[in-house]
């Protein structure tokens, strides 16, 4: 975590001293120095979009006037999801793609994700560089000229890409809900699933620049799974606001967890010969049956840091072209370079038509292991090499538990918490491990009771 960039981009209430137009103008005069620096000479091109919360437009205007003041030219492809932005990126050729959103926050929040021209979110250390550059900006001048910007219809560009990725009509006779969060999707996905003939029953698509993800989306997801009962679909999908992820539920309505999604997609793919290195990248969150599901398929999984900026890494180092997080952030790097909630849902759509089956069947190849979760809240966060009976006790269960389960102890990326987590076939032993694990918590740190 930096001083201003956290697991995914800046982010922060709008009006706070990190998401405000003054410092959208300061970060993009010092994006302006660092591009020059990385392309010296060279005319410079950045394309912007945005979700549909109301300070949007005004975080635009501040980031085009620091472009502005140091020659950058600015294409503005005005509201879109995040992986449209980074299909533009490439589209387009430009050595920046910027998203103004707070994904899945809610309407007083805001945000800032930066794409390069590779269309892949930055690495830590070009963060570190970029927020050095931006403490030297000084405030803007009160007197600067209007934003200056050239209109983009890269929602077009990225509609018919996706539409081009599967048959027309092919989801004739299908009924689908479809919850777009009131945010960036709500325009893209519906042109996608109507081009395939589906029969679209539309949740949360009547952004009003405040009610982006209120009661809708990806965090909300109980409106989609009545919605999918009451209209006998075969299926429901919710975006989050900016759509770089999505929640899926069964025509039962039950929701199906983003780890069995990442198995269906890694088991079909292995039989089908197309998982390259017969790789899955996943996190350290995701739960442990799903490795057991892959490796008896003929495949192997791979884990990183959370983040999907980690996972995407790990594949371009591997040559994988699969991998994702629990919460539904899925890459198919052969299509994308990021996170895409609607191209996940165009993957699970294809799955289906191939093989025939109804998501409630074929959510039965992964079977998942019982876990136990428990957050402590500690006083100060120690380094785990000096929580010497913490470390005890994880090699004592993990040694009882095997390949069987897993135990994974982690601090809160924002809060104050130690996050325990442990996975394993028999739910009563799990219990006693937890109980094992927190006394030995205790022992290393103070924890803060409630």
């Amino acid at each position: 975590m930096g001083k201003y960039f956290g697991t995914d981009g800046i982010r922060g209430p709008y009006g706070s001293p990190v998401m405000n137009p003054d410092f959208a103008y300061r970060l993009a005069v010092a994006l302006s120095r660092f591009l020059s620096e990385q392309r010296p000479n060279m005319p410079l091109n950045v394309v912007i979009g945005r979700d549909t919360r109301m300070s949007g437009p005004a975080l635009f205007d501040g980031l085009t006037q620091g472009f502005n003041q140091c020659g950058v030219h600015v294409l503005d492809a005005g509201i879109l999801p995040t992986p449209a932005i980074a299909q533009n990126v490439l589209e387009q050729s430009t050595d920046l793609g910027i998203a103004i959103t707070a994904s899945h926050n809610p309407a007083k929040d805001n945000g800032i994700k930066l794409f390069d021209r590779n269309g892949c979110k930055f690495d830590l250390e070009v963060e570190a560089q970029i927020e050095s550059l931006v403490d030297a900006v000084p405030e803007a001048a009160e007197d600067l000229p209007l934003p200056r910007s050239y209109p983009l219809d890269g929602a077009s560009f990225y509609i018919n890409y996706l539409r081009s990725l599967l048959d027309q009509n092919c989801m004739s006779g299908w009924s689908l809900v479809l919850d777009t969060a009131n945010g960036a999707t709500s325009e893209t996905s519906p042109a996608v699933f109507r081009r395939w003939n589906a029969k679209l029953h539309l949740i949360g698509d009547n952004p009003d620049g405040e009610n982006i993800n209120q009661g809708f989306g990806s965090e909300c997801p109980e409106p989609m799974q009545r919605a999918v009962l009451e209209n006998r679909a075969d299926l429901g999908i919710a975006h989050d606001g900016d759509g770089d992820r999505l929640v899926v539920c069964d025509e039962t309505g039950e929701l199906v967890d983003g780890d069995i999604l990442l198995g269906i997609f890694a088991i079909y793919a292995i039989r089908a010969k197309a998982l390259n290195q017969n790789t899955l990248v996943t996190t350290i969150q995701s739960n442990v049956g799903l490795d057991h599901a892959v490796r008896q398929a003929g495949g192997q999984v791979v884990r990183v840091d959370v983040g999907d900026r980690n996972v995407a890494r790990k594949m371009r180092e591997l040559g994988a072209n699969l991998g994702g997080e629990s919460s539904g952030h899925l890459i198919f790097s052969n299509f994308s370079t990021t996170g895409d909630g609607l191209l996940a849902a165009t993957k699970l759509i294809e799955l289906m038509c191939k093989v025939g089956k109804p998501l409630s069947e074929l959510r039965q190849e992964v079977v998942l292991f019982p876990q136990l979760t428990a957050n402590l809240k500690v006083e100060e966060k120690r380094p785990f090499e000096q929580l010497t009976q913490v470390q005890k006790a994880i090699a004592e269960i993990e040694s009882e538990l095997g390949d069987a389960g897993r135990v994974l102890v982690r601090y809160s990326g924002t809060e104050p918490k130690l996050r325990l987590l442990i996975e394993g076939n028999d739910p009563d032993l799990l219990k006693s491990f937890m109980k094992t694990l927190q006394k030995a918590v205790r022992s290393d740190l103070k924890v803060i009771e409630d």
